[in-house]
């Protein structure tokens, strides 16, 4: 487990009558829905007074009166200059970064804004083959050229891990006109890689680390939990504050710090991006949020860690199951776990993580985050409580004592794609951007003309959000029974414009 300092909070540029104890934003945007006015502006409701009945009814009115926009007490997000720039910049203390940008479109513009931040038309960017599908995104909207490092697999769980300095060294030595660098950290499965390394790596180089930090906002407020991807070294970092701390779904930040990023590109890229009418029950949130941690976020995360722990040692003692845990020996791919994110491996009952999802959900009344060929992930956080780790563990006890199957009756095994099978090609052929752009026609995905055509969409399975084709990769057989098997154990595919999975579109030759 790699151990940090806390951070701590250092003096503000400006706006310095702000301490970690206010709210700057979250105030105003309270005075304002509060001041008695009347109100010619949007949105349409006018402070919940037109807001449909049912809705009232279901969330009550007065939610409704914060729904503003942009009025001038309130700051502007693409050109701040009072609560909203004070608000970012007690969060760029908090977070250990030198500047800070709120996001309301989630992590996912702000990875698609690092892109664009870094790279340019025909640019070369090394980043790992399990990245979201933001980051083609990104590809597509910048025109940057992949160069995908395969992050290392364990086949026994079936969970892709993090790309290796090795993997990444590699990469660079062969391109070493590479623009930009970038990881995901931790993964959906809470393991973290060697940030440390890889950004030393690409700094060799001069150029930037990137980090899809969506899962990690949390790090930084507690000593057992892994090192930030900035205290590590990463240059722009990504965080889903939403995900694993108290701001509102859709609320995110974009951290930097150092000169390898240029500050105008990444506001420049978040313009174009972002709504320009923002939320600011979001941007609230996320100042709410950050006021909490910066108050109690080591009690509220000693508190989290305990429950995970309790939950992780209790339920690895069920027979049966078995829980994700850090590797005895040094592994270059899993350095760290986050000490809050539960994996359970199911497949010892004879169940796929799919049926387990659906027992648990339906019969056990417990929802999990994600569900996979083997795995079940819950995200424990400071919103759990005792009685909700009481009731995963008896759950699970349940599971495993009326619905355990034997394991001779269930096909386990499938065709892995993290790494791609030896002998079988995922090849981009095409620049993702000029295949999202090409004439297109749409095949059956068990048409004998299917493989080897190019893919012009983006498909995978989510959660976690993971793309196993995309545009301008070769279709290959390996992946199309990978995905036919997620979706037969009751998988969830997305992105394609054929909801149902009996298509995809490639490019029209």
């Amino acid at each position: 487990m790699n151990l940090h300092p806390i951070i701590i909070p250092m003096p503000l540029t400006c706006n310095s009558d702000f301490s970690q104890t206010s709210t700057p934003l979250l105030d105003t945007l309270w005075d304002s829905a509060n001041k008695p006015h009347t109100a010619f502006y949007t949105p349409g409701h006018k402070l919940g007074q037109g807001i449909s009945p049912r809705l009232a009814t279901y969330f009550g009115k007065d939610v409704f009166r914060a729904d503003l926009p942009e009025l001038t007490a309130l700051d502007n997000l693409f050109s701040p200059t009072g609560v909203i720039q004070a608000a970012q910049e007690l969060a760029a203390q908090v977070f250990g970064a030198s500047q800070t940008w709120f996001l309301v479109n989630g992590s996912t513009c702000g990875v698609e804004a690092a892109i664009l931040a870094s790279c340019g038309s025909g640019d070369k960017i090394i980043l790992p083959r399990n990245v979201h599908s933001s980051v083609i995104s990104g590809l597509i909207l910048s025109g940057a050229i992949p160069i995908f490092v395969n992050p290392e697999y364990d086949p026994v769980l079936d969970i892709a891990h993090s790309i290796t300095p090795q993997g990444v060294a590699a990469a660079l030595e062969l391109h070493p006109e590479t623009k930009a660098v970038m990881m995901v950290y931790p993964t959906y499965y809470g393991v973290c890689g060697d940030v440390a390394a890889i950004a030393n790596l690409a700094h060799e180089y001069n150029i930037p680390l990137l980090v899809d930090e969506a899962h990690g906002a949390h790090f930084a407020f507690h000593q057992q939990l892994p090192t930030t991807a900035l205290a590590a070294g990463a240059d722009l970092t990504v965080q889903s504050t939403h995900k694993v701390l108290g701001a509102m779904t859709q609320a995110s930040m974009l951290h930097i710090q150092g000169k390898r990023i240029d500050r105008d590109r990444v506001h420049k890229s978040l313009q174009l991006l972002q709504s320009t009418s923002p939320s600011y029950l979001l941007l609230a949130s996320l100042d709410a949020a950050r006021q909490q941690m910066a108050i109690c976020g080591e009690e509220l995360m000693s508190r989290t860690l305990q429950l995970a722990a309790r939950a992780r040692s209790r339920i690895s003692q069920i027979p049966g199951l078995s829980v994700l845990e850090v590797p005895i020996s040094y592994y270059p791919s899993f350095v760290a776990l986050d000490g809050t994110r539960l994996t359970v491996t199911v497949s010892e009952l004879g169940l796929t993580g799919f049926a387990a999802e659906e027992i648990l959900d339906e019969q056990l009344g417990v929802t999990c985050e994600f569900a996979s060929l083997k795995n079940l992930t819950f995200i424990i956080s400071l919103g759990n409580t005792k009685e909700d780790i009481d009731y995963l563990v008896q759950a699970f006890s349940i599971l495993a004592q009326e619905y355990c199957q034997p394991v001779e009756q269930q096909n386990m095994s499938h065709p892995c794609v993290y790494p791609i099978p030896e002998g079988i090609s995922n090849s981009i052929l095409m620049l993702p951007r000029e295949a999202f752009f090409a004439h297109t026609e749409a095949l059956s995905i068990t048409s004998e003309r299917i493989c080897d055509r190019i893919c012009a969409e983006i498909v995978c399975p989510y959660p976690p959000g993971i793309p196993i084709l995309m545009p301008g990769e070769v279709i290959s057989q390996s992946a199309l029974a990978y995905l036919q098997q997620i979706k037969q154990m009751g998988g969830f595919i997305n992105g394609c414009t054929d909801t149902n999975f009996e298509t995809i579109k490639v490019i029209k030759i």
